[in-house]
């Protein structure tokens, strides 16, 4: 089988075909003077394409991430039904149609905390988003999604992976933390799972939303004397909030500080940020980061898997 990536996701499908055991083939992906984009499957990847399923991995961040997206898939779906007419008449025009076989991989799922309406009249842009792109591909896999309800609907099957076993891995093997400590109630779940693996505490803290831009955290009272902790999330953006909390943590006695997520925005100058309140950051590879050390192929393969079994769809 073969695993294909375009402008985004390069060194996570290399990790993923490295996973799998299969190929990995980049697709060919520029931008034109006036910024369109160009997607081609190269002529020496069409036959690896036609022979077997394929996934593709690509992240749908920013937003000319799910322009490429959609059109890499637009191009899977032509060569897999044997569509190949072009202007220069290059090659057989026509082949037979292969069928169904498309998986389509987003390690990093753009538009995923726009899951609900705060007012009326907002979309939904995480389900829009999905949608579209489940019209071209046969499955998905979303690796570590903000709140993968919003993608319950979906007219083709879904797998949600998570790299918190890897998440684990890295904390348990660097930090050997004490405490595991959620930024709050969403992120419980992956949190709680982390510090389970782990074999420590585990607490949260209390979040209270005030609109779409306006967020409360309430300090707790957490017994982290003497111990080391890690403050695990989903996704870590400008930081702010880790801070704040690695800066209670501290006054409550913690020795070090950890923060550590699946997907690392960090916007705005986030990492040099969080550096002044802790004593390292881990993050995957999901989105180009410098704290890359969390490998994500391992998750995004036992999502396909996952697909795979649900589609009825073998390696030849």
């Amino acid at each position: 089988m073969v695993v294909v990536s375009g402008s985004n996701s390069g060194p996570l499908a290399s990790q993923l075909a490295e996973s799998l055991g299969w190929e990995h083939h980049v697709l060919e992906t520029r931008r034109f003077p006036d910024t369109e984009g160009y997607t081609r499957i190269p002529s020496e990847t069409i036959e690896a394409v036609r022979n077997e399923p394929v996934v593709l991995v690509s992240n749908t961040f920013p937003d000319s991430g799910i322009v490429e997206t959609l059109l890499m898939l637009e191009s899977l779906n032509d060569v897999r039904k044997g569509e190949l007419h072009n202007l220069r008449e290059i090659g057989p025009q026509t082949l037979p149609d292969v069928g169904k076989g498309i998986i389509l991989a987003i390690p990093y799922f753009g538009y995923s905390r726009q899951d609900k309406r705060f007012k009326p009249g907002e979309a939904i842009s995480a389900r829009a988003i999905a949608h579209l792109l489940a019209t071209k591909c046969d499955g998905m896999v979303v690796l570590d999604i903000h709140a993968p309800e919003v993608l319950q609907d979906l007219p083709v099957p879904i797998s949600f992976t998570s790299a918190m076993p890897e998440l684990s891995e890295r904390l348990q093997g660097t930090v050997a933390p004490d405490f595991i400590l959620s930024p709050d109630k969403g992120a419980i779940d992956r949190a709680s799972q982390v510090a389970s693996l782990i074999g420590c505490e585990f607490s949260y803290l209390e979040k209270t939303r005030i609109d779409a831009h306006t967020i409360v955290h309430k300090a707790k009272n957490l017994d982290v004397a003497g111990k080391k902790v890690a403050i695990v999330d989903d996704m870590i953006a400008t930081g702010g909030t880790i801070c704040r909390a690695a800066e209670a943590l501290r006054n409550q006695g913690a020795t070090q500080v950890h923060a550590a997520c699946s997907h690392g925005l960090f916007t705005g100058g986030a990492i040099a940020r969080l550096l002044r309140y802790v004593d390292g950051v881990h993050a995957t590879g999901s989105l180009s980061n410098a704290v890359d050390s969390i490998p994500g192929g391992p998750a995004l393969s036992r999502g396909v898997h996952e697909i795979l079994d649900k589609l009825d769809l073998k390696p030849q």
